[in-house]
């Protein structure tokens, strides 16, 4: 009897294993010939005039480099918000904040953001970052209409909000895996808690928050709903910068009050508001294309930045 109880068990086993191992190759299946296909299409409208000029002829012409920019510009002035938030607020309910109510109650709204449709932080944002906190700057300074209406960095803060829970969930995740006994051989060393954060913890924790930033690479980059109310255009041939001159120096820099053009809210335009959408097809597939590389860039910096980060971990 228990010979038969335990053969039952183990093709239960057997069938869930195989049937794991089938899904995820289907799966796997689906992503490769999706790539492929977006590859087959997208390569042959890939070139440098493509990639360095803007949209010209009601945008079936030309190339998507203001589209380009300005991705690459939300993004990072978007990891330049959360990431530092997340980390100091995933530092402070891990190793400082008690273990009251409060706290609990936090880190499940933390958890439940993570889960609220994009569409919902564009609205967010537009009634927070711009007709409540660019309309009352303008009224301070008297600038007119210069932050109260959609810009880059609008944009980005929402996107930041958005990606926030992703970054601050990972990075507590990277602080618990630290052993606890290395914080005590720390503190049995005469160290602070701060030093012993800094110099014991953090460290160790690297790889971790690194893996929460390229979560949130990839998810903010990606996104278009947010993006919709916060100062992505239509068609906007000049990028988003703004020429600083000292004497007879001069810099070029964005500018976050500018309105700005995005990878993926290209894409969605060239998709349902072109004129000739089959005539554009080649571009939305080449634009696809290079949502997806710049994307994959980013993300392949911070792994590299992790590994090294684990490497060096590991030789200590």
């Amino acid at each position: 009897m228990k010979e038969f109880s335990h053969k039952t068990k183990d093709i239960k086993g057997l069938i869930f294993i195989n049937l794991s191992r089938f899904l995820f190759f289907f799966l796997l299946l689906i992503l490769f010939l999706l790539l492929l296909k977006i590859a087959i299409e997208g390569l042959p409208v890939i070139s440098w005039e493509f990639l360095s000029e803007s949209p010209r002829n009601n945008m079936t012409e030309g190339g998507i480099w203001p589209a380009i920019f300005g991705t690459i510009a939300v993004t990072l002035i978007m990891i330049l918000l959360a990431v530092p938030l997340g980390v100091s607020s995933a530092i402070y309910l891990n190793e400082y904040a008690k273990d009251t109510f409060l706290t609990r109650l936090i880190r499940t709204a933390v958890n439940n953001l993570a889960g609220i449709p994009s569409i919902v932080f564009g609205l967010f944002g537009l009634g927070f970052f711009i007709l409540f906190v660019g309309k009352n700057i303008d009224e301070v300074l008297a600038t007119g209409l210069l932050f109260g209406q959609p810009a880059l960095l609008w944009a980005s803060s929402t996107l930041a909000i958005l990606v926030l829970p992703i970054i601050i969930v990972s990075t507590s995740e990277a602080l618990n895996s630290v052993p606890k006994s290395h914080r005590d051989a720390a503190y049995g060393l005469g160290a602070t808690k701060w030093q012993t954060i800094r110099n014991v913890v953090l460290p160790q924790a690297r790889p971790g928050i690194l893996t929460g930033t390229i979560l949130a690479i990839s998810r903010g980059a990606g996104e278009t709903a947010p993006i919709l109310f916060l100062g992505a255009a239509f068609f906007l041939p000049n990028l988003p910068v703004v020429d600083i001159c000292i004497g007879d120096y001069c810099i070029t820099l964005i500018n976050p009050a500018e309105q700005f053009m995005y990878l993926a809210y290209h894409i969605f335009i060239l998709a349902t508001q072109s004129s000739n959408p089959t005539k554009t097809l080649p571009i939305q597939y080449g634009a696809t294309l290079v949502l997806i590389v710049l994307t994959f860039l980013l993300n392949i910096t911070a792994i590299i930045f992790r590994y090294r980060f684990r490497k060096a971990i590991g030789r200590n």
